[in-house]
């Protein structure tokens, strides 16, 4: 069983909808994203994997020595409701695929950010593969 929600409605074919901007509702309150101890890894992606790309996505990761348990999956408009305190405890590296890394600071904590388009446009494309391991590498 998923423990995260939006993956749950996903399977269950139910639409999800998020506020862009919730600062200009009056009174509004943006609740903060917890992240658990054990998080190594942030894939912000407007795409959550699954199927074939989470398969992809796992194989990435065992040459990272990371596992799925270690990774968290955040879309582009949640990455602002971190808190900052929790990114300093154990997140290592940031993966922004398929949207832009504007939004990551440099007085972020995280050191390790990767950019590359959705995970379908790399699986199966040798270039975009190797311009990932070579991003990958760089942080050795």
């Amino acid at each position: 069983m998923q423990t995260d929600p939006m993956a749950y409605l996903s399977e269950m074919g139910i639409d999800q909808y998020q506020l862009m901007h919730a600062q200009r509702l009056t009174g509004y309150q943006t609740v903060s994203i917890s992240l658990p101890s054990d998080c190594k890894l942030l894939l912000i992606s407007p795409v959550l994997p699954q199927g074939s790309q989470a398969e992809f996505l796992q194989r990435v990761l065992k040459s990272m020595q990371l596992t799925l348990e270690q990774v968290r999956h955040l879309y582009p408009q949640q990455f602002s409701q971190l808190d900052a305190s929790q990114l300093e405890q154990s997140v290592e590296w940031a993966w922004f695929a398929g949207c832009l890394s504007s939004e990551l600071t440099g007085t972020q904590p995280i050191t390790k950010v990767l950019n590359s388009p959705l995970l379908s446009d790399i699986d199966g494309n040798n270039e975009q593969r190797k311009a990932l391991w070579q991003q990958i590498c760089s942080y050795s």
